[in-house]
């Protein structure tokens, strides 16, 4: 997946609520879809608890006290609590030992207690108070030690500001103990990965038959949305780029419809109970042309590269090496140059869309079972076009399993 904000920015994406001609051109046969979702299983008590426990025992090894963490995907994961960032701080601070503390202005603990999932104590603070004098009094009354404290990676600088002027602790990054617990995925979590890929591939399966030409990237992105949600997927994602512009990873804002010949590159991806699916593929509206089938088959023989070099134990900067060596030798590139792959082999996935690690150059965080990762090395030949396909895999004792199965040709672009 590319940047989404990005996508937004270049005014692709193509959200479930709109309303183009070819998505009530659709809407007959959108009736006939049902939800995949019904046996979905939510993340438990058990493995919330279980994570938490994880987490401390990182704590200790790494000799931290307690860990901020603000609103967003890691708040989710400890706690349930699905909240926004505003100025107004609501935050979890999990200690290595005792009760966790949720941090929220009064008016909003309410609305707060409703999605969280664990045990935890609730201390508000009011409009002329500050959220940190709360947070210092939560460690002085339970007399928790706060000589250290891990600040999440995305939290923002007010917040730590804050944190340390309150307590008089020092500040590390709690990458250790965050990453260590996120990215490794339990069977719950993977089994709901799989379920938002099963839902992408079959809205894909419904949306790619219907594409006309002069169609948009808006109209197509909104029949696959529509889709999506008909199949009790969350729609994140729906970028759709045609002809030249297949080219730029991130799309163009030059105008574009679907013409015969004209390469369609489609990357999509929804969510089920918060964790995100990402599927990319690429199609061309009536005959290739002889290059484009050629780089279609390079970058399948660059999905299935990846693949093979993604061992147990091997470093995930090795699975980019892989793939980038063959493009090299086929005369693309070097390195990350055009025409040729210029972005990384692939990205961490879960609960976000990009999560850490990436397969990239220079990364040596080791692979092992429990971690998840998009396969995506596209090519791309400025003023031309460019391919993508994009399937995710997850790591297992026996090695690397897909997501979704890639296709085999260009002529059947949905496998």
């Amino acid at each position: 997946m590319i940047d989404r904000r990005r996508m937004m920015g270049l005014g692709l994406l193509g959200m479930a609520g709109l309303v183009t001609g070819a998505a009530r051109a659709a809407a007959p046969d959108l009736a006939a879809l049902r939800p995949l979702t019904g046996d979905v299983r939510p993340i438990d008590a058990e493995e919330r608890t279980a994570r938490l426990a994880a987490a401390r025992a990182l704590m200790k090894a790494h000799g931290i006290d307690a860990v901020l963490i603000e609103p967003g995907a890691s708040l989710v994961y400890f706690t349930g609590v699905e909240w926004h960032r505003s100025e107004r701080l609501t935050a979890a601070l999990i200690p290595a030992e005792g009760p966790l503390l949720i941090v929220t202005p009064f008016f909003e603990e309410p609305s707060v207690r409703q999605t969280l999932a664990v045990p935890a104590e609730l201390r508000v603070w009011q409009e002329d108070e500050t959220p940190f004098a709360a947070i210092a009094g939560f460690l002085k009354d339970r007399k928790l030690p706060a000589r250290t404290i891990g600040i999440e990676e995305s939290a923002r600088y007010f917040a730590s500001d804050g944190l340390a002027r309150a307590t008089g602790a020092r500040l590390v990054s709690a990458n250790p103990i965050v990453r260590g617990c996120r990215m490794i995925k339990s069977t719950a979590e993977i089994a709901l990965m799989q379920k938002a890929t099963d839902v992408t591939i079959a809205a894909y399966r419904f949306t790619v038959p219907r594409i006309e030409a002069g169609m948009t990237p808006a109209d197509i992105a909104a029949m696959m949305n529509a889709a999506t949600a008909r199949l009790g997927g969350s729609p994140e994602f729906a970028l759709v780029l045609v002809g030249a512009a297949s080219a730029l990873p991130h799309g163009s804002r030059a105008p574009q419809r679907v013409a015969p010949g004209e390469v369609v590159l489609m990357d999509c991806g929804c969510s089920v109970q918060g964790y995100q699916s990402d599927v990319s593929r690429t199609l061309v509206f009536g005959t290739a042309s002889a290059e484009q089938r050629r780089v279609w088959d390079q970058v399948r023989e660059g999905q299935q590269i990846a693949l093979a070099a993604a061992r147990l134990g091997a470093e995930a900067g090795s699975v980019d090496d892989a793939v980038r060596r063959r493009y090299a030798a086929w005369g693309y590139g070097p390195d990350y140059r055009l025409p040729g792959l210029s972005h990384r082999t692939g990205h961490g996935i879960g609960l976000d869309g990009h999560e850490p690690v990436n397969l990239v150059r220079g990364e040596t965080t080791r692979l092992a079972p429990g971690m998840c990762f998009s396969n995506e090395p596209g090519l791309y030949l400025p003023g031309k076009f460019g391919v993508r396909l994009e399937d995710c895999f997850y790591m297992t004792e026996a090695g690397p399993r897909w997501f979704s199965t890639p296709p085999r040709s260009l002529d059947a672009p949905l496998g």
